[in-house]
């Protein structure tokens, strides 16, 4: 493995069974991605961008290979310490942002924080200043239906990193907006990744959000490479 990547992916391998016939995802992938890289990932439907961002949060383990995260091999990891560091060192959004309905947006933002025990007296005031820098400051209190998507998305961009993860994953973080709201959700993601130095992947299909990525990755036949801007 190289000595610099911070995420490594040695001779990944995954297949899903479709009736009576197997159809690989993945076969033999390897991919270094570097400490606060900005990782932009393509691909057509179906190739796997989406089934490679839940293998890099430990949501499910290849057939073959290894996935490292830092010195922590996580497909090493047993499934209940797996869920302990994607927990605490993984940060997901989504392109339908999986907020808590019942939860009020405080409530939803400090979550991560009361899951991992974090949530000390000068967390929550720091997450909760997170809301006024975001704009959502007047909106504390209000619930996820109440709110605007472009809102919901800030929302869910402040909820992934409020407890400092390692890595941020992001699936189509922009493909649920129109074009002015997700130009806006961009340039708020770029300044939190700047702010907090997070490790980045997103999958995209937007030329606008690959362009502003460190690399561009295309997935295509099991198989990554990069891509030239």
């Amino acid at each position: 493995m190289a000595a610099s990547s911070f995420i490594a992916i040695r001779n990944l391998r995954k297949h899903y069974t479709e009736g009576d016939r197997q159809r690989t995802v993945f076969a033999d992938l390897n991919l270094d991605i570097d400490s606060g890289e900005f990782v932009a990932l393509l691909g057509q439907s179906g190739s796997g961008k989406s089934t490679l961002l839940n293998l890099l949060g430990g949501i499910d383990l290849p057939d073959a290979g290894q996935i490292r995260i830092g010195d922590r091999s996580l497909t090493a990891l047993p499934e209940l310490e797996r869920t302990r560091f994607r927990r605490r060192h993984i940060g997901f959004v989504f392109q339908f942002f999986n907020l808590i309905p019942t939860l009020t947006v405080a409530e939803n933002l400090l979550l991560p924080l009361e899951l991992n025990g974090l949530a000390t007296p000068d967390q929550r005031d720091r997450a909760l200043e997170l809301l006024d820098h975001v704009g959502l400051g007047d909106r504390r209190n209000s619930f996820p239906e109440r709110l605007s998507g472009g809102e919901q998305q800030r929302l869910a961009l402040t909820r992934s990193l409020v407890h400092n993860p390692w890595v941020l994953l992001a699936d189509e973080p922009t493909g649920n907006l129109d074009a002015a709201t997700g130009e806006r959700i961009l340039e708020l993601l770029l300044t939190l990744h700047r702010q907090a130095q997070t490790t980045m992947v997103v999958v995209t299909h937007s030329p606008t959000v690959a362009a502003r990525a460190d690399r561009i990755l295309m997935l295509d036949a099991g198989q990554i490479r990069e891509q030239a801007r």
